[in-house]
């Protein structure tokens, strides 16, 4: 693949200076960082490009390469160089400031030992054995002091900068990439995606109606392409539903949400100026009877706020605390739903994870009339949240509201990222990839229950399936300071209760007095956190043993 800047980064090279032609490669970099020509996370040239280029050898320019990546300036990247994304660019005090100070300030002449990449003339004849130096010891490299000893190998620097600064380990849901997902199959799609859709030449089956088949058969939601709106993800679609509702009722919604449930949900709600109303749940979801409703309740008492507009809940896989609603209880969501004139949003987020037994049916299959539930999904899980594309089944009546609403406001998602997902969908790989992806979530979630085992007040919650793992503990807030200070991130259990710190008043809501519920957010003594399972297996299990030597820490 050819460089984005094989031909036109201005570096020269002069054979009649005094100054070795690796030298100046490296003094010229550092200018053109300083003067901000080249910025952090900039490519640079190939090496053999450039060498190519300049005519000088391969090796003076790695050799300089080498010199600028043991400064702090380079980064090795899927075998490109790039400027480090995280360089310190300050003017006045950063390591730019000094590079370039020593840069304008260093003597012409030559130095007397072996400079990195001094070309044929200036370097040790091929054969003889080397070590590549730094820059003169009299010109400061940037952001460190001047060696006074012979400068460390690659891998000793390494081991040094990782002594002082220990890789973190993100363990927090929705925080580590997919990497299984970067395959020959993939990086195809989106290839023939964009070729395709320059010249027109894009698959028959569109993803509508791989989404239809795929909701069908594993969904028991049977709709036409046609009724299937493609969105940027659930919270697209959220949205998307909310304006519409709102705009039919004409004023502010009331949405009832799950409570502990999602946050970026209760966002979407709150943002387009809705009242979000946290319900409670229990070992099985979200509980019905928990719904206000305006007149005498189940417990024998008058519930002056009026019924909810709309409902937003996680059935086939509660976040984060992962229940699942059974049938007996969506069919009395579904007839309080009716009785009330309310819509139910359906977030489906994970449901073809499930790796302990099959999945339920979406609600949304139970809706044989089609007039109450709205089906949200994504591909989030599975994909990475990058990808962005998701989609909505809804109700007759609401879709053509939907549709215009759509147009009006236009789609999200581009062409490409639909027919590239489409053409994965199409060649199998894309149900390949998600039964790798099951299995890899049943092996970190056994994982941690094995590492984790046996340890007093400490439990994984048990889970059918899904991308992330609940750890109740003793002391929340203690657990995820002590194992950040071990270089371990992991979410806090308490950011999925509305109303809790951060949000003022107290954890619960509405019916949020349930066993589960109570055994999880009732006390300042219980807590708990919350592990995502996409990090790769030796992240997940040194995770795993660093959070076991905290929580075995008096």
């Amino acid at each position: 693949m050819r460089h984005a800047r094989d031909t036109d980064l201005p570096l020269t090279v002069d054979r009649t200076a005094s100054t070795g032609l690796g030298e100046q490669l490296v003094r010229q970099i550092r200018e053109l960082v300083a003067r901000g020509v080249l910025r952090p996370g900039d490519p640079l040239p190939s090496s053999r490009a450039l060498a190519a280029r300049l005519g000088i050898s391969r090796g003076t320019v790695t050799s300089a390469w080498d010199v600028l990546a043991g400064e702090g300036y380079l980064v090795a990247d899927r075998g490109a160089t790039r400027i480090t994304p995280h360089l310190d660019m300050r003017r006045d005090t950063g390591p730019v400031a000094r590079a370039a100070a020593a840069t304008a300030d260093a003597p012409r002449a030559r130095p007397s030992g072996p400079v990195p990449g001094g070309d044929a003339a200036a370097s040790p004849r091929a054969g003889q054995h080397s070590t590549p130096t730094s820059p003169r010891a009299d010109i400061p490299a940037a952001g460190i002091p001047a060696p006074t000893t012979s400068p460390a190998l690659p891998s000793q620097r390494t081991a040094r900068r990782s002594a002082v600064r220990p890789e973190m380990i993100d363990l927090r849901p929705g925080k580590s990439t997919i990497t299984s997902l970067d395959t020959p199959a993939w990086r195809g799609a989106w290839r023939d995606a964009a070729s395709g859709v320059a010249t027109g030449r894009t698959l028959r089956t569109d993803l509508r109606d791989h989404l239809a088949d795929y909701l069908r058969l594993n969904r028991g939601i049977v709709r036409s392409p046609e009724d299937i709106l493609v969105t940027a993800g659930v919270r697209d679609g959220l949205q998307l539903a909310l304006r519409v509702l709102g705009l039919a009722h004409g004023r502010r919604l009331r949405v009832a949400v799950e409570n502990p449930g999602y946050p970026a949900l209760r966002r979407v709600v709150r943002a387009l100026g809705h009242i979000a109303l946290p319900v409670g749940v229990d070992e099985h979801g979200l509980v019905p009877e928990h719904l206000p409703s305006g007149w005498w309740g189940a417990a024998g008492r008058w519930d002056v706020a009026p019924a909810p507009d709309a409902i937003v809940l996680t059935p086939g896989h509660q976040y984060p605390l992962g229940g699942t609603m059974p049938v007996t209880r969506r069919m009395e969501l579904l007839a309080w739903a009716r009785e009330h004139g309310a819509l139910v949003l359906e977030d489906d987020y994970d449901s073809e994870l499930r790796h302990s037994a099959q999945p339920l049916p979406a609600l949304g299959a139970l809706d044989t009339a089609r007039d109450t539930v709205v089906t949200l999904g994504s591909f989030a899980k599975v994909l990475g949240s990058s990808v962005g594309v998701g989609h909505l089944v809804a109700p007759d009546s609401l879709l053509p509201d939907l549709e215009r609403t759509r147009a009006e406001l236009g789609s999200p998602v581009s062409l490409i990222a639909q027919e590239a997902l489409a053409r994965f969908v199409d060649s199998g790989e894309f149900q390949r990839h998600t039964a790798r992806m099951r299995r890899s979530f049943r092996r970190r979630r056994s994982l941690l229950s094995d590492v984790l085992g046996g340890l007093p007040h400490v439990s994984v919650l048990p889970m059918a399936g899904g991308a992330h793992a609940v750890l109740a503990v003793p002391d929340e807030d203690a657990t995820i300071e002590r194992a950040r200070r071990r270089g371990v991130l992991v979410g806090a259990l308490g950011e999925y209760w509305t109303g809790q710190g951060r949000e003022g008043g107290e954890r619960g809501g509405a019916g949020a007095s349930s066993s589960l519920a109570e055994a999880h957010r009732g006390s300042d003594e219980r807590g708990g956190v919350v592990l995502g399972l996409t990090a790769p297996d030796r992240d997940v299990e040194r995770g795993a043993q660093v959070l076991r030597e905290v929580l075995g820490e008096p």
